[in-house]
């Protein structure tokens, strides 16, 4: 049997999420994206609050469009952070048409979300970072995810708040359709995506 030779390098420190990755490429990558975050984050903050319920409508408007008959189906939506368009008048549409609602709870850092049952009446509580979640902690698993973004690429990978939460539970629900919302200027060439960033299945973006 061959001995192991103890000179032959160590590529732990290279590993994300299980995916090799040269640290050079990943520390460019990140400084461009916290660069782009941060020129979304101010867009987002220059429409009215006129004009974003009315992009928030359009995007229910194409949602249900693009969903058509919901009943019977387990759809997670999200909790409006950020400047993020709010879905919440949708979100309760959806309910009375049948269809339950879940939201992304963080039950541990780093690691997936689960996906926890709201209805309109539900009692919330505060969750990571401050985000409403149910008090109540029923675990679903969805049929669809809608997804905020803050950037968008040409081949539909999301650019998020940065916490690699919705990659890490996309990876484990592969059958679920995944549709990426957010605002028109969101529009990017690319995100220069890494082995770990999954693109949406659509994307539904407004003017505001």
């Amino acid at each position: 049997m061959e001995q192991e030779d103890d000179s032959s390098p160590c590529f732990a420190h290279t590993l994300v999420d299980g995916h090799v990755v040269d640290p050079q490429t990943r520390h460019d990558v990140s400084v461009f994206r916290k660069s782009n975050r941060q020129r979304l984050y101010a867009l987002r903050q220059k429409p009215t609050l006129e004009a974003r319920q009315s992009a928030a409508k359009n995007i229910a408007d194409q949602l249900g469009t693009i969903l058509d008959d919901i009943s019977g189906k387990t759809i997670a939506a999200y909790w409006p952070i950020r400047g993020e368009l709010d879905l919440r008048p949708w979100m309760e549409k959806t309910v009375e048409q049948g269809a339950q609602i879940a939201l992304p709870v963080v039950v541990e850092k780093n690691q997936p979300v689960e996906f926890h049952l709201w209805t309109p009446d539900c009692k919330m509580t505060i969750g990571n970072w401050r985000i409403p979640i149910p008090a109540d902690a029923v675990a679903v698993t969805p049929d669809i995810i809608i997804v905020p973004l803050l950037g968008v690429d040409k081949e539909q990978h999301r650019l998020g708040n940065g916490g690699g939460y919705y990659d890490r539970t996309l990876a484990q629900l592969p059958s679920a359709m995944t549709i990426g919302v957010g605002q028109s200027f969101a529009k990017m060439d690319t995100i220069y995506p890494m082995p770990w960033d999954i693109p949406m299945q659509r994307i539904v973006l407004a003017d505001t």
